[in-house]
């Protein structure tokens, strides 16, 4: 039996000491491999912390923002992928031959990303992914938003990547479906889960994909998962996908174990995914615009 076991951090980083922040993931790390993990899944903005000056919550546009001293200053501090922190991981994926999903802050064109990094055993990065879906209803409408979802390739195994409010659109994971991921992690730092945690599921069932969540751990957060995409047994009785389902506020590593013979044969076998979808009646969902009830100011 081939297994695939991602090992999800349940913890938060508060203090945007990248230094501290390194520290602690790189010891979830060791500990992520005396218990046999292949991958390590932390959640949103882990080496930079998920926090913004306080100019960005003010009601002045994007453009003034963005040319304040305050945010200028808290930009220079976001990464990139020669920043120290970020080669610390990687060393200790080379060092310690296990996989990486290191999120942070990072440096854009004008304003930073809310980004992720998948790094191989070698320590090498194979992906670089920027959050799609930025809260734009919030402070995140200062982030640059990335422009394309991804796939790489660890360990033989499709991995795909969504960040938190990505989660919310079906149209994230099925891109990732489409590209081949097999498996979709997503480092997540948000509360109000359960509705979350039934689309999560849902996005498993739908696409034929494992999927994995990490998440911050406080009141009405938490819940780190895991899902498989099998619904049915080998008798066509449906059964629980879930594999993982962690509580609100426990700190630490939480592992879900994929097996990846019994994942690939239902996906080579059933009807759901990328097998009988009818794309020409999907047109509309290319158009941008906007019409009530969805209109936001």
């Amino acid at each position: 039996m081939q297994t695939f076991t991602v090992a999800a951090v349940q913890y938060k980083c508060t203090n945007p000491d990248q230094q501290l922040n390194t520290e602690i993931g790189l010891r979830f790390i060791r500990e992520a491999k005396e218990l046999g993990a292949d991958i390590v899944l932390f959640p949103e903005c882990w080496i930079t912390s998920y926090t913004f000056p306080d100019i960005a919550e003010s009601d002045l546009s994007v453009e003034e923002i963005e040319n304040h001293p305050d945010f200028k200053s808290w930009y220079s501090t976001a990464i990139d992928e020669n920043s120290m922190p970020l080669r610390a991981f990687q060393e200790a994926a080379k060092e310690l031959s296990i996989g990486i999903v290191i999120t942070a802050l990072t440096k854009g064109k004008k304003r930073p990303q809310n980004s992720a990094f998948v790094i191989d055993r070698n320590g090498d990065i194979l992906l670089k992914y920027s959050k799609v879906h930025t809260c734009d209803f919030a402070v995140e409408r200062t982030l640059e938003s990335g422009t394309e979802f991804m796939v790489c390739d660890f360990d033989g195994v499709k991995i795909g990547i969504m960040i938190c409010y990505d989660r919310e659109y079906p149209e994230s994971a099925r891109v990732l479906m489409v590209k081949g991921a097999e498996i979709i992690l997503v480092p997540n730092d948000c509360g109000s889960m359960k509705p979350r945690l039934q689309a999560l599921s849902t996005r498993a069932y739908e696409n034929m994909v494992g999927i994995v969540m990490a998440n911050t751990p406080g009141e009405n957060a938490g819940c780190s998962c895991a899902y498989s995409p099998i619904c049915w047994d080998l008798n066509g009785k449906p059964i629980d996908n879930t594999i993982l389902l962690a509580d609100e506020k426990t700190e630490g590593i939480l592992s879900a174990k994929f097996d990846l013979d019994e994942l690939r044969n239902y996906r080579n076998n059933e009807m759901m995914g990328n097998t009988f979808r009818k794309v020409n009646a999907y047109k509309d969902l290319l158009s941008g615009q906007v019409e009530a009830p969805f209109i936001r100011t």
